[in-house]
């Protein structure tokens, strides 16, 4: 019976400003990817998400993101060397670490956010610039990446747990890389179409590109953006659809 994890990325407000519903997502998913400060976030919020995931027996994962509140860490930063990507990333996900032992709650994987996570996927230096970061500060961290990507051939390399990610509410190119978010139709908002499609990518190992192209895809872990107005009732949607076609839906770790 072939079983999958359901992940979102949540913990994204900041202050008295919220983003998503974080409570009812966690009756959800599996493993919460939770923002660390940089991007989105802050230390009541971190602590408070890790200590909230850790009793609804949610795995916990650090989503270190570019410095970038105000684009919220989905704008292209150019200039960065990899020598600071690999410290901005061991300081976020020791941020969180530190955040969650405050409830007793252990992070058991990292997964990064945004134009991080885009630009890495394609970027061999920035690829490893993020797996020697979780490396360093635990090895034993999964490492939750696009699938034939920059980031899952340098996670391999260097010894890490990789874990491939697919995603419910995105649009795949020809070449198997998201659909950049400034095109039109690039998120998905119907939680139907986005079950079908997750459905189609465990039990068949392939996905349709926004052209119509069959693409095949080997996925570990699902992704649904909390950050979407359907988020909730999309994820709701994914793992019944999921559980109806005899899937087990479980965390990886």
């Amino acid at each position: 019976m072939p079983n999958i994890d359901l992940n979102c990325d949540m913990g994204e407000g900041y202050g008295a400003w919220s983003m998503g519903d974080d409570r009812t997502m966690l009756d959800i998913v599996t493993s919460a990817n939770i923002a660390c400060g940089f991007h989105a976030g802050d230390p009541i919020i971190m602590a408070d998400t890790a200590q909230l995931a850790g009793e609804k027996g949610v795995r916990i994962g650090a989503h270190p993101g570019f410095e970038d509140r105000s684009g919220f860490g989905r704008r292209v930063i150019r200039g960065i060397t990899a020598t600071e990507v690999e410290r901005l990333v061991a300081y976020q996900v020791g941020a969180l670490q530190a955040c969650a032992a405050l409830s007793g709650q252990r992070v058991t994987h990292v997964k990064p956010h945004g134009a991080l996570y885009n630009m890495a996927a394609v970027e061999p230096d920035l690829a490893g610039a993020i797996a020697r970061a979780v490396k360093a500060v635990d090895p034993t961290l999964l490492f939750v990446v696009p699938p034939l990507s920059a980031m899952d051939r340098v996670g391999q390399d260097m010894g890490l747990r990789v874990a491939r990610e697919a995603f419910a509410d995105r649009t795949y190119e020809d070449d198997g890389t998201l659909t950049p978010r400034t095109v039109a139709g690039s998120v998905i908002h119907d939680p139907d179409l986005a079950a079908a499609r997750v459905v189609r990518m465990v039990l068949d190992g392939a996905v349709e590109s926004r052209h119509g192209t069959r693409l095949p895809i080997v996925a570990d872990t699902i992704c649904v953006h909390g950050d979407t107005p359907t988020a909730v009732a999309m994820a709701a949607a994914v793992r019944r659809a999921l559980e109806q076609a005899g899937v087990v839906v479980k965390a990886l770790v």
